[in-house]
């Protein structure tokens, strides 16, 4: 999922990522819980590529169906029943409140003589777009999705500011759901203009330079594609400013595959509209269209499956691709003769994986990750080495900025002059109470199942014993092409203040060692991926970090099959589990919502070869009657529009039946349905409180 719409859905995916603490002498509940609600069962049996499956909870895919709105209503009364009783939730809350208050910072955009960059502070459930005019002026709200709704549930998705800075176009959307609406505020007056495009979720925008409209991707309406298909068919579309935008003429996608996803750039000129389409997470096409000329887009790569994306500047069209590389390398191309053949390489690939490059100032800023470890470098526009800077980064004009955060240190953003290369603080948040100094971050490697060497950060109080017994916490993702690399997150502050270690594995699926390391841990190779996080757990056990029952994973969306995999393979290896908006069923995931798209990483059951390895993991066919299971913490939401919630529904009454602890209040198996949320992006602040200390609990903490 490269370039805008990757780094979105990494956005997106990351966000939901959530930690707890956990202890194995926990308080129980003050109450008795009545015990898990009984779902109505109502089999469907049906054969799929020649087996025979069981679903005895099909109606639950269904929303509005009253069995499904029964249960769960009977679901969310059991859950509470048990989570709120427990004394100390009052300490909990107070201390993540403290801990989320920590606001975050966006490295700013500079577009003509304005600073776009977004910040959240102390209570606020959203984050502000504000403008700064100058490098030393003074910040101005520009759009704060905080006022538009009072339980702070509409969001900023995304915004692309004008190359003059005069304008700026921005997604809203309500309740998590992502669905943008776009719009345009003029930067200086702070006005709204009456451009509003619906169905521009995950919107890519490109501005003409003379601000007289943009070339930008949207979904198609409702009658338009079938019932159903509105989610995909984005197509590019180009809007004069002031125009109707029901009459803006079709730029490109016609006939193309459903679930491609274009993303569009801009040359300095105008003249080159550069167009990639993404076909999956491992692959893309890239397209060139000579505005000027007024002819069709021409493709400029070679239709075999590797990513590419591209920037012209100056009549020169820059490729940085993973084509016979997969660890990238950058080539160079006259744009008015584009073609594969023409290519020259300027950045060979090296032992550092190239994550991408930007072109701005007349230099070349590339990102790499090295060991899970982001390295930022500086090239000229003929690939020769200029400069290293250690950290990742945004760009444009004579001067970079870059944000540094790691598992302890809050975000703060720099400012990197390219004509002196000196780097200056540019803005932090402010963060009290928390210290650095007393933690210690450590890399290890350890061997997977097929002796693949999988590294792992390991995160704990400085002078902690390695008494094999420590409340540990271990997450991962595995999937997607996406890097896990350190990161400051609120919650997992709060277990490490408890003194429990935190451990992220670098998962094969993931994108830290290149497209090889992707690929390896994706379709029938996903087992692999389950391999390495077993792999994880068992090497902090003979280290002596944890055991068994000291250890709780958590994970969301790709990690929640994560987890579930960890629930239906290794129940025996965890002590507690939080599996958020997971994917399960992977039978019928295809069938909801936007999940076509991932038919590329995970497969499809409709297909005889792939339905096997799916069928080999599927974690909700491979419930087991009569086993204990860890404690389970299920996740979702009402308005989660990219994983269906019916997954954690039907999961958790298959469980609460068939399981040993089933309705054990030691280890319960409880599903936890947040409304006006979706999968994660947008969640307002005042919701992710509430939604840590539900997870604290269930880890068991003692306040």
């Amino acid at each position: 999922m490269p370039g805008g719409f990757r780094l979105l859905c990494i956005v997106a995916f990351m966000f939901v990522f959530v930690i707890g603490v956990f202890a194995a002498d926990s308080a129980s509940p003050t109450t008795t819980p009545v015990g898990p609600p009984k779902a109505k069962v109502a089999p469907v049996e049906e054969t799929v590529q020649g087996h025979k499956i069981v679903d005895p909870y099909r109606y639950m895919e269904d929303s509005s169906n009253p069995d499904t709105q029964a249960y769960v209503q009977a679901e969310l009364s059991y859950t509470r029943s048990m989570l709120d009783p427990l004394p100390g939730r009052e300490q909990i809350h107070t201390r993540l409140s403290q801990l989320v208050a920590i606001g975050t910072i966006g490295a700013p955009q500079l577009a003509g003589k304005y600073y776009f960059y977004t910040r959240r502070e102390g209570t606020q459930n959203q984050p502000v777009l504000y403008v700064r005019e100058g490098v030393s002026g003074t910040d101005r709200t520009l759009v704060d999705a905080n006022q538009m709704a009072a339980d702070g549930t509409m969001a900023l998705d995304w915004w692309f500011p004008s190359e003059d800075g005069k304008y700026v176009a921005y997604g809203i959307s309500a309740s998590g759901s992502e669905e943008s609406t776009l719009h345009i505020i003029e930067t200086a007056s702070g006005k709204t203009l009456p451009d509003t495009i619906e169905r521009t979720r995950f919107a890519s925008v490109a501005w003409k330079h003379d601000n007289s409209g943009f070339y930008y991707t949207r979904h198609p309406k409702k009658g338009e594609v079938p019932t159903g298909e509105e989610v995909y068919h984005v197509k590019v579309f180009y809007h004069v400013m002031g125009g109707d935008p029901g009459k803006d003429p079709l730029i490109f996608g016609e006939g193309r595959n459903a679930q491609d996803i274009p993303g569009v750039s801009l040359s300095e000129d105008d003249r080159w509209l550069v167009i990639t389409v993404f076909e999956g997470w491992s692959k893309s096409e890239m397209y060139l269209m000579d505005l000027k000329a007024g002819t069709p887009p021409v493709e400029m790569t070679t239709g075999k499956e590797f990513l590419y994306s591209g920037d012209v500047l100056k009549g020169k069209l820059y490729i940085t691709t993973n084509e016979d590389a997969p660890h990238y390398h950058v080539f160079v191309a006259d744009a008015a003769s584009p073609k594969r053949a023409n290519w020259k390489e300027i950045i060979p690939q090296s032992e550092a994986v190239l994550q991408g490059v930007g072109i701005f100032g007349g230099k070349l800023f590339a990102q790499y990750e090295h060991n899970a470890t982001s390295q930022l470098r500086l090239f000229d526009l003929d690939g020769k080495k200029l400069d290293d800077i250690s950290l990742p980064t945004k760009w444009d004009k004579n001067e970079a900025f870059f944000g540094f955060q790691s598992f302890t240190v809050p975000p703060s953003i720099y400012r990197y002059d390219l004509t002196d290369h000196k780097t200056s603080q540019w803005g932090k948040v402010d963060a009290p109470s928390i210290d650095p100094s007393v933690y210690a971050v450590e890399q290890v490697w350890y061997n997977s199942k097929d002796s693949t060497r999988v590294p792992m950060f390991v995160v704990y109080k400085k002078g902690i014993e390695r008494n094999g017994r420590n409340p540990a916490m271990l997450t991962g993702y595995g999937g997607f092409n996406i890097s896990m690399t350190p990161s400051f997150n609120r919650s997992a502050y709060l277990w490490l203040e408890h003194g429990g270690i935190y451990a992220l594995a670098n998962l094969r699926g993931g994108a830290e060692f290149g497209e090889d390391w992707h690929r390896a841990g994706m379709l029938d190779k996903k087992q692999n991926v389950f391999d390495d996080f077993i792999a994880a757990a068992e090497y902090l056990i003979s280290a002596k970090y944890t055991d068994k029952d000291h250890l709780a994973i958590q994970g969301g969306s790709n990690g929640g099959l994560l987890m579930g995999a960890m629930i239906t393979q290794r129940p025996d290896l965890f002590r507690a589990v939080v599996c958020a908006v997971p994917l399960l069923d992977m039978l019928r995931y295809q069938n909801f919502q936007i999940a076509k798209l991932w038919i590329p990483e995970y497969g499809s059951a409709e297909d005889p070869k792939q339905f096997a390895f799916l069928y080999a993991y599927s974690p909700y066919h491979h419930v087991k009657e009569g086993v204990e299971y860890p404690a389970i913490l299920f996740m979702t939401a009402d308005t989660d529009t990219r994983v269906d919630p019916m997954h954690a529904k039907k999961m958790a009454a298959l469980m609460q039946a068939e399981a040993k602890n089933g309705a054990s209040k030691e280890r319960p198996i409880l599903l936890r349905i947040e409304t006006k949320a979706g999968h994660g992006a947008g969640k307002p602040v005042a919701k992710q409180i509430e939604e840590y200390t539900d997870i604290f609990w269930q880890l068991g903490v003692k306040p």
